[in-house]
């Protein structure tokens, strides 16, 4: 790991500052806290921009191919994986 770099401070409301503060952890800094939250945030955009990519190709593949999978079929192998994973939370 190299040079650490800083995030330019913010402005909340007192109320969410309390807020955060009051989830904190034993041993846990609102630094900490913040600085969590958006690692887990800039994960979750990137999985959304990967996901959008994904999708984004193959809707191209499948106009390039004219191969479709029918809506019936995957709302089928939905209903199926759903009903699995109900079954095995029993």
């Amino acid at each position: 790991m190299g040079k650490t770099a800083t995030i330019p401070a913010i402005r909340v409301e007192p109320a969410l500052r309390e807020a955060a503060e009051s989830v904190l952890t034993d041993h846990e800094t609102l630094s900490g806290f913040a600085e969590e939250a958006i690692r887990a945030q800039v994960e979750r955009r990137q999985a959304q921009a990967d996901f959008l990519k994904r999708a984004l190709a193959s809707r191209d593949q499948a106009q390039q191919t004219n191969s479709y999978v029918p809506v019936q079929d995957v709302h089928s192998q939905l209903r199926k994986m759903l009903e699995t994973a109900k079954a095995r939370m029993k």
